[in-house]
């Protein structure tokens, strides 16, 4: 059975086309087809068939036309397909039978292979899916909504044929491209992504002239018919050719950075589990790295080998998981990538499996723009960045199987190896997963690591209550970590003091934990290691029970109990010498979530109510105080006014960090526990906590190209404000998700915060705030391609910074309507426009506007072709980002002043900018590298031997 949407609509079946010949019963058809799988009811197909004026015979005529499309489907076996259910109807279609599905399935394969850098591949899957097309969509049917649907489906082909063209100029088709383009000009001559594609491709052919008159024929066109400039593209093609910029400049090499290697570090004090290891090792191939990779003889042809560890809290899953990775990481020579999926945390807000896997992504070096906001397209690009790789995968602490399933790769030679409390029972039926499971160490194991740890000389002279703690930790290896830790911060305390001390400890006295655990015998344990700490050390173990996690830093914790950090130093390391907290890195530190849980329940149990919303209230303080902090030094000279802050309460430590190093760094350790602190504020009451946190986290999200993040936290933001009703508060969470939703590319959205942000400027009286905001209308605007009405956007900015004085508002404004005019081929205007900023920019001392709009000025002058001129300028962009610290911009004017200097000829120098670029970027684990790297991997021109 096939089903025919892109031309004549139609059903074919056994090579016979089915005779549904009359217009209106195809137009039922095509609307039951484009409703595949969907209950259509009735009432639905009268509107579409015939709008707001259905004739009185309308039942009739459309039961009529049903019985006909039913009569030739039973003809073929199939009147099944199309079934009655109260009122409605529902065609099934199967699989890829409707050609439609098929068509949109490659557009969005094609996406990711070219994400992916594999453009060859994107294009094939792209001339497969434009093939299907076999006229006019829905030719045939006559119905009110026919004319707006196949307007809709046209849409979809020609986009897909736009983004046909900009695949094949990068392969150097510039011949096929301009044969396939031709017939599209002709009809669409306005069109301005077709026209821009066409021009290249004749330039790139060798026509220079007919490109740059069919520029000229369009431009007319455009400003007599629409009275409008052309757009960013179609201007950027004709300065290329004018400049000769053809053929294209190759598409940049995959990525050569080093592989991924997530894996933590090896447990230090691993011993046992030896038939699990075993069990392991057994599903490994027996074949050599080569010839795997190389599919050779005796490469496994099997799919992905999934090991699912399971086994109770605190058994030691992640520990064996850890070192068996070590162990077998030389056989996956492409990388080795870990997630914690905090399938159990105390909060029960497990990972995401969309977040996990963006962060496989940007370990594979997947820019911001480059990164799928929806889970499956995700893990589409996923499986297509690992496909033909040896890439092995450690989804640790997962809580189920759809957790998992995402993160999987989809092509053979790659190993996953997840664990869990649970048995992930569906991994092992559904994706062929090996179960093993993990048990209590039996006595001779857990006296092995006892010993390892005490010394054999301590523990053979104790045989007996050495046996005696095996029998109290009833052999869970966290159990037993903890009571070496304590034994060996007391070399000279007998063993047998510390077992009938351990004795002596009664388990009743606690609530056992819903784990399944054996949890009174393990509780036992933590309560004779808690009840040997002192009382400061006792508090703070309590009280870490209150932080949202996953890892805290010093100074947080400092906060948490009140006190300075230098105080606090001293409790921590007895805390991680018991074994209690884990230092993950230098300064940071991590809880067990078994542990966290007996903190938490200890803390509720004993600290007084107010005693620990003190507590969290400091917490949140800290953060919030440091996260503005942290946010100015990212942007000092910002347009948005900062929130306005409640004052710290007594014992918060915000600390003195003046480095724009250390704000960054600040961020990326602490992004994932502000977020938490975000929800956790607005859960609690403190919604002024939850609304300026948010704000303090837009600028660092932002940059970094977590946009699904920035726009959970101001939606949280948002709510919080309006509970309060603060409309400064409403006006920076609509500002933070316009920004989201802007590169996100939902600019429809972002025009709908950014308006409400006018109202609520108005009806605050803030017009320095309404030039904010028309300046982000602006930027959603040239991200539209509209750069005229984004040029009266920031006009209107500009306007509104003069009138109420505000210098640094207008600096800005005017680069940004010098960068406009560079893009829209005005170079005077520009020119103008950023000397302006540039003057201004010097009378406030705003020396980061300054570099900012040097930067432009050789974007200006590179344009020109006044490549020196343009070097000279990014040499001072670049001094003063030095002088600032800046070490994002800095390699951001490194990778254009490159540009400039391979344009001026001097390829040398422009591979040394480009190599210093590429190190500050991998520095910062920014995926911007990708840019240099690309221009790093490009060929030479034939006979220059420079400088690699």
């Amino acid at each position: 059975m096939r089903w025919s949407l892109l031309g004549p609509v139609q059903v074919t079946a056994g090579g016979r086309v089915l005779p549904i010949d009359r217009p209106q019963q195809r137009a039922v058809l095509a609307l039951l087809l484009l409703n595949a799988d969907k209950l259509v009811p009735f009432g639905q197909v009268v509107s579409a068939l015939w709008a707001d004026g259905p004739p009185a015979s309308a039942r009739t005529q459309v039961q009529v036309c049903v019985s006909r499309i039913r009569a030739a489907l039973r003809d073929a076996g199939a009147a099944d397909l199309l079934t009655t259910h109260g009122g409605g109807y529902r065609l099934t279609v199967r699989g890829t039978e409707l050609d439609l599905a098929e068509f949109t399935g490659a557009v969005e394969r094609a996406r990711v292979e070219e994400a992916a850098g594999r453009p060859a591949e994107a294009a094939r899957l792209l001339h497969d899916g434009l093939a299907l097309w076999r006229g006019p969509a829905l030719a045939g049917a006559a119905g009110a909504f026919v004319e707006a649907a196949a307007a809709g489906l046209d849409e979809q082909r020609l986009l897909a044929y736009e983004r046909l063209a900009a695949v094949e100029l990068t392969l150097g088709r510039f011949a096929a491209t301009a044969r396939a383009l031709r017939p599209l000009v002709a009809e669409h001559p306005l069109r301005e992504p077709l026209v821009a594609g066409y021009l290249l491709a004749l330039a790139g052919c060798g026509q220079q002239a007919a490109a740059l008159r069919l520029y000229a024929e369009t431009r007319r066109h455009l400003v007599d018919e629409l009275g409008v400039e052309p757009g960013p593209e179609l201007s950027g093609a004709h300065l290329r050719v004018l400049r000769g910029r053809i053929p294209a400049e190759p598409a940049p090499a995959p990525p050569t950075a080093p592989p991924p290697a997530q894996l933590p570090g090896e447990p230090a004090w691993f011993t046992g589990r030896a038939a699990a290891l075993r069990h392991l090792d057994a599903l490994l191939p027996t074949v050599d790295v080569g010839a795997a990779r190389d599919g050779g003889a005796g490469a496994p042809g099997r799919a992905v080998v999934i090991s699912a560890i399971a086994g109770t809290a605190g058994v030691g899953k992640t520990t064996l998981a850890v070192h068996w990775a070590h162990r077998v990481a030389h056989r996956y020579p492409d990388g080795q990538l870990y997630v914690n999926l905090r399938g159990f945390d105390l909060d029960g807000r497990a990972m995401p499996p969309g977040e996990a896997l963006r962060g496989f992504l940007e370990a594979l070096h997947v820019p911001p723009q480059r990164m799928p906001q929806d889970l499956l397209a995700r893990a589409a690009l996923f499986r297509t960045l690992v496909a033909g790789r040896r890439i092995l995968v450690l989804l640790d602490n997962a809580r189920d199987e759809e957790q998992v399933r995402p993160l999987l790769p989809g092509s053979a030679g790659s190993l996953v190896v997840v664990t869990s409390r649970n048995r992930l029972t569906g991994l092992v039926v559904s994706d062929g997963a090996h179960p093993v499971t993990l048990d209590l160490l039996p006595p001779a194991e857990a006296r092995e690591l006892l010993a390892g740890r005490l010394g054999r000389g301590r523990a053979g002279r104790e045989a007996a209550a050495l046996d005696e703690i095996v029998c109290r930790c009833a052999g869970l290896p966290l159990a037993l970590a903890v009571v070496a830790a304590r034994a060996v911060g007391q070399p000279d305390v007998p063993l047998g003091a510390l077992a009938a001390e351990l004795r002596d400890t009664d388990p009743d006295r606690l609530t056992a934990l819903a784990t399944g655990d054996p949890a009174t015998d393990v509780r036992a344990v933590f309560s004779w290691s808690y009840r040997a700490l002192d009382a400061d050390s006792a508090t703070l173990f309590r009280l870490l029970g209150l932080h949202p996690g996953p890892d805290a830093g010093r100074e947080a914790v400092a906060s948490l109990v009140g006190r300075p950090p230098a105080r606090v130093g001293p409790l921590l390391a007895t805390l991680t010498r018991a074994h209690l907290l884990t230092e993950r890195a230098p300064g940071r530190y991590a809880m067990h979530d078994l542990l966290r849980a007996y903190a938490s329940e200890l803390c509720h149990g004993t600290d007084p109510p107010a005693e620990r919303e003190a507590a969290r209230r400091r917490l949140l303080d800290h953060y919030l105080h440091a996260s503005h902090a942290a946010d100015h030094l990212l942007d000092p000279y910002r347009l948005a006014r900062p929130a306005a802050l409640p004052p710290p309460a007594p014992g918060v430590t915000v600390g003195d960090h003046p480095e724009h190093a250390w704000a960054t760094a600040w961020f990326a350790a602490e992004h994932h526990v502000l977020l938490a602190c975000v929800e956790r504020a607005a859960s609690t009451g403190l919604d002024r906590h939850a609304w300026t946190l948010a704000a303090a986290l837009t600028t660092y999200l932002d940059r970094s190209g977590h946009w699904a993040e920035l726009a959970a936290a101001q939606r949280t933001a948002l709510a919080a404000a309006l509970r309060r009703g603060d409309l400064a508060g409403q006006a920076l969470a609509h500002r933070g998700l316009a920004i989201a939703c802007t590169w996100s590319g939902e600019h429809e959205a972002a025009h709908r915060h950014y308006r409400r942000d006018l109202e609520l400027y108005r009806e605050m009286g803030d017009d320095t705030g309404r030039a904010h905001t028309h300046l982000g209308v602006s930027w959603v605007l040239a991200r539209q391609g509209r750069l005229r009405a984004a040029l009266d956007e920031t006009r209107l900015a500009l306007d509104l910074y003069r009138a109420g004085g505000y210098r640094v508002g207008q600096a800005k404004a005017l680069n940004n309507l010098g960068w406009m005019h560079a893009r829209l081929g005005e170079p005077e205007a520009a020119l103008r426009c950023c000397r302006a900023a540039l003057r201004v920019h010097e009378e406030t001392g705003d020396r980061h506007g300054a570099a900012l709009t040097w930067d432009s000025l050789g974007f200006v002058r590179h344009g020109l072709g006044d490549h020196d001129r343009a070097a000279d300028c990014y040499r001072r962009a670049l001094a003063l980002h030095r002088e600032l610290g800046d070490r994002y911009d800095e390699a951001e004017v490194l990778d254009n002043l490159g540009d400039a200097l391979r344009a001026a000829g001097d390829l040398d120098a422009a591979r040394r900018a480009w190599r210093e670029a590429l190190v500050i970027f991998d520095e910062l684990r920014h995926p911007d590298a990708d840019r240099p790297r690309g221009k790093l991997a490009a060929p030479m021109p034939a006979g220059h031997a420079g400088a690699g």
